[in-house]
């Protein structure tokens, strides 16, 4: 099979099927469940990575810890290029300040910015952010807000809400997306804050979930109506996620190298721009090193804040 046959799909259930017998397999072990926004998008950069690196690229679901299992298994394996996580940078950026381990793995590559999105449920009252303050703040027991796991942009952004607008607010801890998705459409709880994606748009344009903030330097071009968390009046919990490729410590660097640039490659297609475009995201570009920093950059910020809410 030549190198460019591999055509540019819409996302699979099923796993790259191995092209290159004498190769072995490069899996992708992605840190959430199926049906979410980061699979969906590693299932499509698993595909197009097929024929640029001329190995078959497969595509595993690791799902717990808000990430940080998936990265303990990389972290756990050989450093021979066979492994890959793909993982938001929570377990390195945010989960260590909640007491939780820091996998040893090394970024390779980021992949996608995402805006954090809070909707409210059928369980709700409230349509807008502020009508939603005032429902928690007469809610006894407190309002009940789901996100993807202790340690995640998600709990933060709950924390500051919790800070800055003083109300009673109970963590719902999930591990991924999909299952807080169902739980959510079901009204098992009142608020929910996820990665902003093409389901949760739709399911916010049919009337089934209410979008309330978007957190996010300007607001969403697919949402232009709901204020971003600073508009709100919330400027601690206007968060964003980070995705990236993270290989095992100790991986050459002439590996993480072309990895790297492989990546590019896919991430300077149009077709793959357009898709995370029309979920909301944003192509994540640089080198590996450029990655790395923005990881230690986000993890010195994230420990100011965790520090704050810690002393209140």
């Amino acid at each position: 099979m030549k190198r460019r046959q591999v055509l540019f799909g819409a996302c699979a259930a099923s796993v790259t099927v191995p092209l290159f017998a004498s190769t072995p397999a490069l899996r992708i072990m992605v840190a959430y469940p199926p049906g979410g926004v980061s699979d969906s998008v590693a299932r499509v950069l698993a595909r197009q990575l097929t024929p640029i690196l001329d190995r078959a690229v497969v595509v595993e679901n690791r799902a717990g810890v808000g990430g940080g299992l998936a990265l303990a298994e990389v972290a756990r394996a050989a450093p021979d290029g066979r492994l890959l996580g793909f993982s938001a940078i929570s377990p390195l950026a945010l989960s260590p300040h909640f007491g939780q381990p820091e996998p040893r793995v090394v970024p390779v590559s980021g992949v996608m910015h995402t805006p954090l999105l809070l909707v409210g449920t059928s369980a709700l009252v409230a349509r807008n952010f502020a009508d939603m303050v005032r429902e928690a703040r007469a809610a006894h027991p407190g309002l009940r807000w789901a996100t993807s796991g202790v340690g995640t942009i998600g709990h933060l952004a709950l924390e500051q809400v919790k800070l800055q607008m003083k109300l009673d607010l109970v963590h719902v801890p999930y591990t991924g997306g999909a299952p807080q998705l169902q739980d959510a459409l079901a009204a098992r709880f009142e608020l929910l804050s996820s990665n902003l994606a093409p389901l949760q748009l739709d399911y916010v344009r049919t009337g089934r979930l209410f979008a309330l903030a978007v957190g996010a330097p300007h607001r969403s071009g697919q949402l232009p109506a709901v204020p971003t968390f600073a508009e709100a009046g919330c400027a601690g919990a206007n968060l964003s996620s980070l995705f990236g490729l993270f290989a095992p410590a100790g991986t050459p660097a002439a590996l993480v190298k072309r990895f790297n640039a492989a990546c590019a490659e896919v991430l300077g297609q149009p077709e793959f721009r357009r898709m995370l475009a029309e979920g909301g995201n944003q192509p994540a570009t640089g080198s590996a090193a450029d990655f790395a920093q923005e990881i230690r950059r986000q993890r010195e910020a994230n420990g100011k804040l965790v520090a704050m809410m810690k002393t209140r």
